[in-house]
């Protein structure tokens, strides 16, 4: 008997890469996720940015095994003609069947729990610092403390925003609300929208929302092409003010990052009363409105503007430490110009992150996210399983030929300068070639 099932090819599957004709494959079988796409609870983005594609790899990284039985609501009846799978998926989802059997996916340990009492311990000794102290010295340190905690707090948001770390998703989302918009002004609605595109898009220029930075920074001389973002749907413009701002961005990352949380409760704004569906958006707006009730009403009891600005600046310089970090996991790593692609997930993930190599003393401090090959390849699995996992990575990157680039922080500083510099100075050839040409 031959074979009944109805197939597609990769060319017909790439017509239906559009919002209002989107399909996509897993495994296989083809699906139709048009109208999936506007409940999707990851949002929109990464169906759009895998649109027409076999994306079994992204499904399985994001997807816990209860999401399987869903699948077949939206299954079109047609299968994916000469449907192949690489050595490198092979193993790769051959390591997410053995993670989940191990049960890692579930033993979260008692991080969430410790994290809880270290936020707690941190924000009561930064309101006591303020209210009960005179000291100068103790109110700095006391912004200091409150940039830690932000920090901290920014970790167990993005680790709620990844799986659950309270028993349902109701007070999941409450933990959501209450870390990223209650207590730092980020709406947690903001950080799904751009890491979830990150994710998908890692590192690329013109889809990854996490290397477009222009006017301030540019990571590749590709960028000087202006090119256009997927994600924000407008030109990355790159003119007089972009090049001369990139000509010195190797010196100006350090400061820029200092206030760079600045541009944080801008793009959090920006969404919240954009046009934009927005989950959860009155929620959201709610925490916010918390925030910037009780963090003016903090620096408002300090006794002078001096404090009040030196403060306010020590609380976000302290923070960057994480800016940076998050910045040196991926500037000074491959980049690439165009849509991502399904077929190769596990290289392109290796290809776009550098891990930083630490103690196991300093994990807390990190958030797991040192880690950062491990997560984007297992997104789901708890921080406290990252390091476990860790040398398994490893073996299956030297398997496949595959970098594993792990370095120490301040080597990844000197990397990302370096990746900064050199770009600077092909900035710079262009801006003096400019100014020379107009006079």
């Amino acid at each position: 008997m031959g074979d009944s099932k109805k197939y597609v090819t990769a060319e017909e599957l790439k017509k239906h890469n559009k919002r209002e004709d989107l399909w996509i494959s897993v495994q296989g079988k083809v699906y139709n996720v048009t109208d999936w796409v506007k409940q999707h609870p990851g949002g929109d983005i990464p169906l759009l940015n895998l649109a027409g594609q076999e994306a079994t790899d992204a499904f399985i990284a994001f997807h816990p095994g209860t999401a399987w039985k869903h699948l077949d609501n939206f299954f079109t009846g047609y299968y994916l003609q000469d449907y192949e799978v690489s050595e490198v998926s092979r193993d790769y989802r051959k390591l997410c069947v053995d993670f989940a059997k191990a049960g890692l996916f579930e033993k979260k340990g008692h991080g969430v729990m410790y994290s809880f009492y270290f936020i707690g311990f941190l924000l009561f000794l930064t309101f006591y610092g303020v209210i009960f102290s005179d000291s100068f010295l103790i109110h700095m340190l006391s912004g200091a403390l409150l940039g830690l905690s932000w920090m901290q707090i920014s970790y167990l948001g993005h680790d709620s925003g990844h799986y659950l770390i309270m028993t349902n998703k109701g007070f999941n989302k409450m933990v959501q609300i209450m870390s990223g918009n209650c207590l730092t002004g980020i709406s947690i609605a903001w950080w799904k929208w751009t890491h979830n595109a990150h994710h998908v898009a890692c590192n690329s220029l013109d889809y990854d929302p996490d290397l477009q930075h222009l006017p301030v920074f540019a990571v590749s001389s590709s960028l000087f092409k202006s090119l256009n973002s997927t994600f924000y749907g407008r030109e990355l413009t790159f003119d007089s003010l972009a090049k001369f701002f990139v000509s010195y961005q190797h010196f100006t990352f350090y400061p820029i990052i200092c206030v760079s949380r600045v541009n944080l409760f801008v793009q959090t704004l920006l969404l919240l009363f954009s046009r934009r569906k927005v989950p959860d958006r009155f929620l959201n707006i709610l925490g916010i409105m918390v925030f910037w009730t009780w963090f003016p009403l903090l620096v408002f009891a300090l006794p002078n503007w001096t404090e009040r600005v030196l403060f306010v600046l020590t609380s976000f310089a302290v923070t960057g430490i994480q800016h940076v970090q998050f910045c040196l996991n991926h500037f000074a790593a491959d980049v690439y110009v165009g849509q991502p692609k399904g077929n190769d997930w596990f290289e392109k993930q290796t290809a776009g992150t550098i891990d930083i190599d630490c103690s196991p003393k300093m994990d807390w401090f990190f958030g797991g996210l040192q880690f950062q090959l491990e997560h984007h390849l297992f997104p789901r699995l708890p921080r406290c399983q990252l390091r476990k996992v860790s040398p398994i990575v490893q073996e299956l990157c030297k398997k496949h030929n595959l970098p594993y680039k792990s370095v120490s922080f301040f080597e990844a500083n000197r990397w990302t300068i370096r990746t900064l510099r050199t770009a600077a100075m092909q900035a710079r050839g262009l801006l003096w070639e400019a100014v020379n040409t107009h006079g």
